[in-house]
């Protein structure tokens, strides 16, 4: 098998370079370090007014920021010996180099935990708030600590012999690191492998170390200025990796040339030897700091359209997985949004759903009520519900339910359209005519006798004490006839209970057929007792109607051996009353009752009045 590797970036590198990454990460710690701290200078035949750039602190301080915490004293090892190497190039004894070195550490060291307070926490130069903090901590407070410490150990170290010991150390650093620190990160976080088209984009870069080597090979023309909107194209077309990559080549042009009295900062006639280095650096600077600020208003953008994207990723998903429409319209019914559910739902194309107005597909029936919700938002109401019906394309109805919310205008708050969400529920409405179908059966079979179809008792007792509170309200007469079967246990002994059953069902017969107004009721009481409620009817005409209920069942001549008459009959109790405070439903029951059983007494097959009998039939009555 082939050696195990390991997918970094864009490459597959082997698992061994990935076991040796620190070691060679220390390595080019190292080596970047040392060429910035030692060659470099000698290169520029190292004097206080030549050190244009301190670059190895702005390098060692990337280092650290890009690099976890619990590896800084393996960082600070390596660097503290990278800028050890200077002791081979620079005219200085051992000592002073020992004393750079450790305010170099002191400056990077406060720089380095004053930035990065936690180990998760990278350099985010296009953050606003942390270019403040590096500009605060980084730029100014290190420098300014191991400058004014360096200066302190001018005064008493007997050897130095550097005039001006604060400001040189504070120009080169500060501005080194403004400089260089930015860019660095930039470079080492940025994969500048990334795909460019070089036979579009080469012209930009290659037009801004143009313009640096014009600029800064004569003194006449002031071409140093196109630098900066050069850098920001480059900035744009390439990304902010190869931007600080190039600024590093226009600060290695400038500050060559400077040294070697060329370009319009070293040609002036300056009394002070750092004002030319002072001022190129200034100027790079400048150009470093326009780089993250642009950066920073780019990141910003890029935020904005990372949300917006997001933004529109999740309503295309919600939108098209959705089976709800969803429409927005103005309040003249003119459609600027449709859905593509509109087709899922109602067949209709959304281009050509789109082209209708709000109400041209409602049922004729559901359009007042469509108007008039739509008033009522146009009125102030924030929202409404409205079931209705809707015409599909191919030309039936379906019932759905239409959630509409006012929308209002970002600017001034005034309502501005009408967001609608339409949902299918024509399953739903006939699942609920279903319901309101059974629930009418069950409630009927609840009020109904299964054996004879009449009222039960249930029934009757509601419909008695609605007539009763009618009666006392309207001041009119209520009438009662109880009828019971003759001799009804001795038929269903001789013939059986299924032939009383279907005696039972004559006597219902019979009473149907005689009591024909729609008010009246006819119930069955219980057992082989029926009862009929006559509404505002006196007492000659319940004992009319009751005579006639005898009439009908002796006309039915059903065989009863046991009855004297031959056949069945039924007694009738007839009781009148009309409502008053005091009295109750429950005595016109009673007093019908008395009366039953006094045409049982009499002889049977018979009807009595009970509302003419005695002194209290005669006060109830």
């Amino acid at each position: 098998m082939g050696e195990e590797s390991t997918k970094i970036g864009d490459r597959r590198w082997p698992s061994r370079l990935r076991r040796s990454g620190l070691p060679v990460r220390l390595a080019a710690c190292f080596a970047t370090i040392a060429f910035a701290s030692g060659v470099i200078p000698w290169v520029e035949h190292y004097r206080p007014e030549n050190n244009l750039l301190w670059v190895a602190n702005g390098l060692f301080l990337a280092y650290l920021l890009l690099a976890p915490r619990w590896r800084w004293p393996a960082y600070a090892v390596t660097g503290f010996a990278a800028l050890s190497v200077r002791v081979l190039f620079m005219p200085h004894s051992w000592r002073l180099i020992l004393i750079y070195n450790v305010l170099d550490m002191v400056e990077i060291g406060t720089a380095a935990f004053l930035l990065r307070r936690r180990s998760a926490e990278l350099p985010r130069f296009t953050d606003g708030g942390y270019l403040v903090r590096f500009m605060a901590f980084g730029v100014l407070g290190g420098p300014l600590l191991a400058g004014g410490l360096f200066a302190l150990a001018m005064g008493i170290w007997p050897e130095a012999s550097q005039s001006h010991p604060f400001l040189s150390w504070f120009a080169a650093d500060c501005l080194g690191i403004a400089i260089c620190t930015p860019a660095f990160v930039a470079v080492f976080r940025t994969h500048l492998s990334h795909a460019v088209d070089w036979r579009r984009e080469w012209y930009f870069p290659a037009l801004l170390l143009g313009v640096t080597l014009g600029a800064f090979s004569q003194d006449r023309v002031p071409l140093f200025y196109l630098v900066y909107p050069l850098v920001v194209v480059v900035l744009v077309r390439l990304g902010l990796g190869y931007a600080a990559l190039f600024t590093l080549c226009v600060t290695a042009v400038a500050g060559w040339m400077t040294l070697h009295g060329q370009g319009p900062f070293a040609a002036r006639d300056l009394s002070h030897p750092f004002a030319p280095a002072l001022q190129m650096q200034t100027a790079i600077a400048s150009a470093m700091l326009l780089i993250y600020l642009v950066s920073v208003v780019l990141e910003g953008r890029r935020e904005i359209e990372r949300r917006l994207e997001k933004i529109v990723a999740l309503h295309t998903l919600v939108t098209e997985n959705s089976r709800d429409a969803i429409i927005l319209a103005d309040f003249h019914g003119n459609r600027s949004y449709v859905s593509s559910a509109v087709e899922r739902l109602t067949g209709w194309p959304p281009v050509e759903f789109a082209r209708m107005k709000s109400l041209d597909l409602l049922h004729p029936e559901d359009l007042p009520m469509a108007r008039e919700m739509v008033g009522a938002l146009r009125g102030g109401a924030e929202g409404a519900r409205i079931e209705c019906r809707v015409r599909k394309y191919s030309g039936e109805y379906i019932w759905v339910e239409a959630s509409l919310r006012i929308v209002r205008d970002g600017k001034t708050g005034a309502p501005s359209e009408i967001l609608n969400i339409v949902r299918d529920v024509t399953e739903r409405k006939l699942a609920e005519k279903k319901l309101k179908e059974a629930y009418k059966a069950l409630e009927a079979l609840a009020a109904t006798d299964s054996l004879t179809g009449l009222a039960n008792r249930r029934q009757f007792e509601e419909t008695l004490n609605g007539e009763w509170r009618r009666g006392l309200r309207d001041h009119c007469r209520i009438s009662l006839l109880m009828i019971d079967a003759d001799l009804f246990k001795s038929y269903n002994d001789r013939y059986g209970h299924m032939r009383g059953d279907s005696c039972l069902k004559q006597i219902a017969e019979a009473a149907q057929d005689v009591v024909a107004r729609p008010g009246d009721l006819v119930a069955r009481f219980g057992g082989e007792e029926f009862a009929v409620i006559l509404p505002n009817t006196g007492r000659e005409g319940a004992l009319q109607l009751a005579n006639e209920i005898n009439e009908a069942m002796r006309a039915k001549s059903l065989e009863h051996r046991d009855n004297p008459a031959g056949i069945v009959t039924v007694s009738i109790g007839c009781a009148t009353i009309a409502p008053a405070f005091g009295l109750h439903a429950v005595d016109l029951i009673e007093q019908a009752d008395k009366a039953l059983y006094m045409a049982k007494r009499s002889g049977r097959d018979r009807a009595c009045d009970g509302s003419g009998t005695g002194s209290e039939a005669e006060r109830l009555g």
